[in-house]
């Protein structure tokens, strides 16, 4: 895992406030690959305990985000893409069950988390994304921006298939939302450079078509 605390010093780019956007809702299904007996008692690696856990809370972030965004400025495409990032978290949950990982997020309400960098990243990314509907839509490009990134970089230490398989669809509905955030910032004439992602993936990524998730 990267240093989260990197990500609170953003890079403040320019935007002029300019046409509403459309967005389609995102439709990515990501459900967890059917654990069985065996890995439901195997144990695994600390690395793997630490992302699930981790994961779980940095998709509630993103969720909780999200939603705050909607309320602020009312643009769809905040909505779709938290709905998906509930799922995110739900996939992840049940991961969490099927190893017997106690939840990070337990009862805690929107805006809350236990992992305290985390907590600090909602805390600036809120704030960031209050200033304007641009900075908005760069808060949502940098969120998709660090997902991308940590999965790559778990994918590489997990030896489990059904996190694996999570994981990867995962990984397909952060490049669509990249892409979706890509093309609203379009539209307001704003531009964002990748925090974490080289530049030439993030071309790559919000160039493409959209992906489309596994069961």
């Amino acid at each position: 895992m990267k240093k989260l605390i990197s990500i609170l010093m953003l890079v403040v780019t320019t935007g002029s406030v300019l046409t509403f956007a459309s967005c389609k809702k995102e439709k990515n299904n990501v459900t967890p690959a059917a654990t069985s007996q065996t890995d439901n008692s195997a144990a695994l690696s600390a690395f793997e305990k630490e992302t699930l856990i981790y994961t779980r809370e940095e998709e509630k972030m993103a969720r909780d985000v999200y939603t705050s965004m909607f309320s602020k400025w009312n643009i769809n495409s905040f909505s779709n893409i938290s709905g998906s990032e509930q799922k995110h978290m739900d996939a992840i949950a049940t991961l969490l069950t099927a190893y017997n990982l106690q939840d990070p997020v337990g009862n805690n309400a929107a805006g809350v988390f236990s992992n305290t960098d985390i907590q600090q990243l909602y805390n600036s990314l809120v704030a960031k994304g209050t200033i304007s509907e641009t900075e908005a839509i760069i808060v949502g490009l940098t969120i998709e921006d660090m997902d991308i990134y940590d999965l790559q970089q778990a994918m590489k230490q997990i030896q489990k298939q059904d996190i694996i398989s999570v994981y990867q669809n995962l990984l397909k509905a952060s490049k669509n939302h990249m892409r979706e955030f890509y093309t609203l910032l379009q539209n307001r004439g704003g531009t964002y450079i990748p925090q974490y992602i080289t530049q030439q993936e993030y071309d790559t990524i919000v160039n493409s078509s959209k992906e489309h998730g596994g069961n």
